[in-house]
């Protein structure tokens, strides 16, 4: 199941993810962060507001989301920080 059900921003532009079915994963994000309106998510204040949203991904108040399936994506081919 690809539902994340709990999310913590943690440093360096990473999040703690743990999906419905059990697996967690620290997830880097910085790649996709940075630029257009993700900018105001390199202030770690705004990027700590993450939060899961209704269709099993994660979100932040200024309308960025990602999709359950890609986070577990990144999850599964180790493009996850330890």
């Amino acid at each position: 199941m690809n539902t994340v059900s709990q999310v913590e921003a943690l440093d360096g532009l990473r999040v703690k993810l743990q999906f419905a079915d059990g697996l967690s994963a620290v997830v880097e994000l910085k790649v996709y962060i940075g630029t257009g309106f993700t900018v105001d998510l390199l202030d770690p204040e705004r990027f700590a507001e993450v939060g899961t949203e209704p269709g099993g991904g994660i979100a932040w108040p200024n309308g960025f989301d990602i999709c359950p399936e890609f986070l577990r994506e990144l999850a599964e081919n180790r493009q996850v920080a330890a």
